[in-house]
């Protein structure tokens, strides 16, 4: 497995032919540096900025932070596995058991170790 880069911003803007300026204007932003810091991975964007990056690069979210996606999914997985684990030693209802039931399909599809690859543009 590869390491990923926490995100792919300055690959596609460069792609696109764009100065961080011109993806400033894009997102809203006074100048440049902004975008500079999300490419430089010292600051991350918001919902919305995020969101405004996927339209603007035509590119889902999870490929565009691609190395963040990955750890983010990873935490969150070791998290639910706590999680069902501790709930296993409670006395069993209906509202554990589907508890449970979530949480082992969540945790089964995570065992299928999900990653994101940024896509190649077309």
């Amino acid at each position: 497995m590869s390491q990923k880069l926490p995100n792919y911003l300055k690959t596609y803007r460069k792609r696109a032919g764009l100065s961080q300026a011109d993806v400033a204007y894009l997102l809203g932003v006074r100048s440049g540096t902004k975008v500079s810091r999300y490419e430089r991975f010292s600051r991350l964007p918001n919902l919305e900025t995020a969101l405004a990056f996927e339209a603007l690069y035509h590119m889902p979210v999870a490929d565009l932070f691609a190395g963040l996606a990955d750890d983010t999914a990873r935490a969150t997985l070791r998290r639910a596995r706590l999680l069902e684990r501790r709930l296993l030693s409670r006395t069993k209802n209906p509202r554990l058991v589907r508890k449970l039931a979530a949480l082992h399909e969540l945790v089964a599809v995570g065992d299928e170790e999900v990653q994101y690859e940024p896509l190649p543009r077309p």
